[in-house]
């Protein structure tokens, strides 16, 4: 009897993955604004709902990536930022995937926004020459 339930379970929580996984979630360009003194944290994700969540996990347990974003939400607390949603792309029926396009929108909202040093917790992002420098001075052991 508990290997025939056991077997049901296994199937319910496999047809559950696949019914998450056909699901459209939706993908586009998102914001962490800072209430308090206005800086922004602009990002593409192709999981809206999911990306929201993991940082708002990973700041309440001090461990996002971006330490400027975290040490001012340590400061000012969880009510005092606001998670927006910017531009969101419209589900494709061919199931592309839109991560190209996603690039293409974060650089422009990176480029109207300009949220880098006082205005927002975003580094700008290298240009070419600036990675091709960057990789050959790490080649040459500097």
């Amino acid at each position: 009897m508990f290997e025939r339930q056991k077997g049901e379970f296994v199937s319910k929580k496999k047809d559950q993955i696949r019914e998450y996984k056909q699901n459209d979630r939706p993908a586009g360009i998102y914001q962490v604004r800072n209430i308090v003194n206005g800086k922004v944290l602009i990002g593409a994700s192709v999981n809206l709902p999911g990306i929201f969540n993991r940082y708002r996990f990973q700041l309440s347990m001090a461990t996002h990536p971006n330490k400027g974003l975290q040490t001012e939400w340590s400061e000012y607390g969880a009510d005092n930022f606001a998670f927006e949603v910017l531009d969101q792309l419209a589900p494709r029926p061919d199931a592309a995937d839109p991560r190209e396009e996603l690039q293409a929108l974060e650089d422009l909202w990176l480029e109207k926004l300009q949220p880098f040093g006082e205005r927002g917790y975003n580094e700008k992002k290298k240009g070419q020459d600036e990675k091709l420098k960057l990789i050959a001075e790490r080649r040459a052991g500097k």
